[in-house]
């Protein structure tokens, strides 16, 4: 249930991907996660999108491929194909016997677990739907997903039929509802996930909350934004027209409007994250390297607005960082605002052991005063 804006008040990792395990003992409103790049910051976001899913199938697919963890398989013509390799998933890489994930709360009976399943943990209907020989094949990769005593087979590494196939027989109702989750990483936001979340809040205060980010770039010389265009791209010989939509800003020093995007990527940057937490509302807002594209001088700001809109919309921030000014920003902005609980932590890892480095208000005040090398 949630709970003054919290999903998770504290989440467990157990051998997802490079985590053995990890134990982050209090999440906030917002979080922040700092350390040396290949910690496994990623892997905390990472984990936290597949529980708010319930480890639904085009998490787990689109995981995989954001990181091209794909093998060469082949179809049941004979044809190369790319697959999931849901080993990717698993510590160690080893999905075998016994081998499971584990991601949640402290608390047992709240956790999701993966773990693989052989032939004698499926149903008949889905046996007799899988190809001929895939026992016998490196892609027999199925996962059994296993929350609150309700339980799901996926099939992630079945090249016949595609992602079609795999949704068919992942499909169950009975797994509980998933939490909403909104996920950006280190890179800008596409024109295709801008109009999105714009579709969201057009015409509503989160949409002028949306128009006030880009003043922390532009003072108040923004007239207005909009959304133009449409999906389906436009072909004029010789020359091939990207079309779609893209979002387009009123400067008053301009008589016409200019495309967001060539504002600069700290525009983007902003614009987008504060449209994904009016999208993620009584849900996650996952960011990845969130000081991406914002300029030094913005992180105070930038973190201010993160804070108060994640209060105002009841969205649990989770972000990771390794720059310095990011996490001064975020002091100074937690400090600020004591209404939010603002934590932040400094994971470390030593051979195969993680260990979180957690920072009280006290702590963040002395940060932000002093200036306190805490990455």
């Amino acid at each position: 249930m949630l709970e003054n804006g919290i999903h998770l008040k504290n989440i467990e990792i157990e051998g997802f991907r490079g985590i053995n395990e990890l134990s982050i003992p209090s999440l906030g409103h917002v979080t922040l996660l700092t350390g040396k790049n290949s910690v496994g910051k990623t892997t905390v976001l990472d984990a936290m999108r597949v529980f708010a899913s319930r480890g639904g199938y085009s998490t787990l697919y689109e995981m995989l491929e954001d990181h091209d963890e794909l093998y060469l398989g082949v179809d049941e013509d004979g044809d190369n194909i790319l697959i999931p390799d849901v080993r990717s998933l698993f510590y160690g890489r080893n999905p075998s016997h016994g081998n499971s994930i584990k991601i949640g709360p402290k608390n047992p009976d709240d956790q999701l677990m993966i773990d693989s399943a052989s032939a004698d943990d499926i149903g008949e209907s889905i046996q007799n739907s899988l190809p001929p020989g895939f026992w016998d094949t490196d892609t027999a990769q199925i996962v059994r997903v296993t929350f609150r005593g309700m339980k799901r087979i996926i099939p992630l590494g079945v090249p016949l039929m595609g992602r079609r196939f795999n949704r068919r027989l992942s499909d169950d109702n009975e797994i509980p509802a998933t939490i909403k989750c909104e996920s950006l990483g280190p890179g800008v936001l596409t024109n295709q996930d801008l109009a999105r979340f714009w579709d969201n809040v057009a015409l509503t205060d989160d949409e002028k909350s949306a128009i006030e980010s880009l003043s922390f770039i532009f003072g108040d010389s923004i007239e207005g934004v909009a959304v133009v265009g449409d999906d389906v791209p436009r072909f004029r010989p010789p020359i091939l027209l990207r079309g779609g939509r893209r979002v387009m800003v009123k400067i008053k020093s301009n008589r016409r409007p200019v495309p967001l995007r060539s504002l600069g990527d700290g525009a983007s940057r902003m614009f987008g994250v504060s449209m994904a937490l009016a999208n993620s509302r009584d849900g996650f807002l996952l960011l990845d390297e969130a000081e991406n594209g914002i300029h030094h001088s913005l992180q105070h700001d930038f973190w201010r607005m993160v804070l108060r809109t994640a209060l105002a919309n009841n969205v649990q921030v989770l972000a990771t960082t390794h720059s310095w000014d990011c996490v001064r920003g975020f002091a100074l902005a937690s400090v600020e605002h004591e209404e939010v609980e603002g934590l932040l932590y400094r994971l470390e890892k030593q051979q195969d052991e993680f260990q979180m480095v957690d920072y009280s208000k006290e702590d963040l005040k002395i940060v932000a005063e002093q200036g306190i090398e805490v990455r």
